[in-house]
């Protein structure tokens, strides 16, 4: 049974109002209605309604407007913005960049790498991304506060009404049928307060999810968490053409230095500086300083990183990694949760931004295809599909990444693994393409069918 911070509730069988439609009390004056059937919609009334425009709601907020939906995408920061990350993305991240027709070559900014690089004591094993038909066979690197800009730009382009320094502060729900109708949100420097209305509304407001938690969708206590910390330093290994992650992080403050739960990170940015940075799993109820952790991890990098303490350009910061599908239901009553606000970060690697893009396709998919249908019910219906394309295409996956995560939960365990993986480069190799979850099914390669088929049966719940 899950243990959710309060048991969360099941969806209910309220009715979808149609394209154009604003319901619930404190609806603007007349409900607005599509060009093709009435006047001019409101200013704040739309289709749909994304809280976010992180990359998994820019994601949704484009695939939903290229359809020609009306799409309200609300930030409530300005940008560009800054956001904790390691900067790295996969080819499944760049797939989905590619799909949402974005230039990805390095003419256009970006920094490709080839694969992944394993650090453990004295050993260094590089894997380079597998040639798939499925995914391009490189990844690449982009800062943050840029890449979610084009992102969020790329969603206007395509038709989403973009506002940002909207902060919104809570639902609109019908008071009769326990839906969301829309959103109460703060404007601007002068936080001049403003409603927005919609049928249906998608969370992707990231970790915190305030949105969520007003319409009680808790958290699952079972799933694993962790945290991440990072900063920039300049560097000359900045064009490194490999994502570099260290496994031996050790507590400095313990006698015995114990293995922690998680593991470090280098990512060249290809500008002279490098992303570096710790994520690790918070089950293990560890009390560590991670700023000064992160910090003691850096002088100890080998010389050719030429890491100093006045060679750093940002200061650390850190955030929350939610986990495993971690906040239920996906949907229920008007609201799809999406990205970080559904918790669709990776357990067994950290890797957030692909899956957070997959998820707002997802979501975006079943909205078109919901409002599309003729009655409510056919509406409530094709809405409920969301939660069961998030369990199809990662139940199994996040069930060995659970695994991964118990282990790192258990340092001797782990050690032990580690040392008999870094010595057996075969099976470390079968280790990292189920864990960045780069399969495809229709491989001639046996093993690569053999991979997806352990990733989709394995048992999630």
């Amino acid at each position: 049974m899950p243990g959710p911070e309060q048991q969360s509730t099941a969806p209910g069988p309220g009715p979808v109002p149609g394209p154009g439609s604003a319901t619930g009390p404190g609806s603007a004056s007349g409900p607005a209605t599509s060009p093709a059937s009435g006047p001019a919609r409101t200013e704040h009334c739309a289709d749909v309604i994304v809280v976010g425009a992180g990359p998994s709601g820019s994601t949704a907020a484009y695939h939903l407007a290229r359809t020609g939906l009306d799409v309200l995408l609300l930030e409530k920061s300005a940008f560009p913005r800054e956001k904790v990350c390691g900067d790295g993305l996969t080819p499944r991240a760049v797939k989905q960049l590619t799909d949402l027709g974005i230039d990805v070559s390095e003419d256009a900014g970006w920094l490709h790498n080839r694969g992944l690089r394993l650090v453990a004591g004295r050993r260094t094993i590089e894997f380079d991304w597998p040639e798939l038909s499925a995914f391009p066979g490189h990844g690449a690197v982009r800062r943050r506060a840029d890449f979610d800009e084009l992102l969020a730009r790329r969603a206007a382009s395509a038709g989403a009404r973009l506002v940002e320094r909207a902060n919104v502060a809570g639902p609109l729900v019908d008071e009769r049928s326990g839906r969301i109708t829309g959103v109460t949100a703060k404007l601007g420097d002068d936080r001049r307060p403003v409603s927005y209305h919609a049928p249906v509304v998608v969370a992707a407001d990231g970790n915190s999810t305030r949105l969520s938690l007003a319409m009680k969708r808790y958290r699952r206590t079972d799933r694993a968490m962790g945290v991440a910390y990072r900063t920039y330093f300049e560097t000359p290994r900045h064009d490194d053409r490999y994502l570099e992650a260290w496994l031996d992080l050790r507590d400095p403050t313990d006698p015995g230095h114990r293995l922690l739960p998680g593991y470090a990170w280098v990512f060249g940015m290809g500008d002279g500086t490098a992303n570096v940075g710790l994520g690790v799993l918070d089950t293990a109820g560890i009390d560590l300083d991670w700023r000064e952790l992160l910090r003691r991890w850096c002088e100890a990098l080998p010389p050719e990183y030429a890491y100093r303490a006045d060679a750093v350009t940002e200061p650390v910061r850190g955030s929350a990694l939610p986990m495993g599908l971690n906040r239920q239901p996906h949907y229920a009553d008007g609201l799809l949760l999406i990205g970080d606000a559904g918790g669709t970060v990776s357990p067994g690697t950290g890797e957030g931004i692909a899956y957070a893009m997959e998820s707002g396709r997802y979501a975006a998919e079943t909205i078109v295809q919901a409002l599309a249908r003729r009655t409510d019910r056919g509406r409530e219906l094709a809405l409920r599909a969301y939660p069961q394309a998030l369990r199809s295409a990662y139940a199994g996956y996040f069930a060995l990444g659970r695994l991964a995560a118990d282990l790192l939960g258990r340092p001797k365990l782990l050690a032990a693994a580690g040392a008999a993986g870094l010595g057996r480069p075969a099976l470390l190799n079968v280790a990292f393409r189920l864990m960045v979850n780069l399969t495809e099914p229709n491989a001639k390669d046996s093993l690569d069918r053999l991979l997806h088929l352990i990733g989709r049966v394995a048992p999630g719940r």
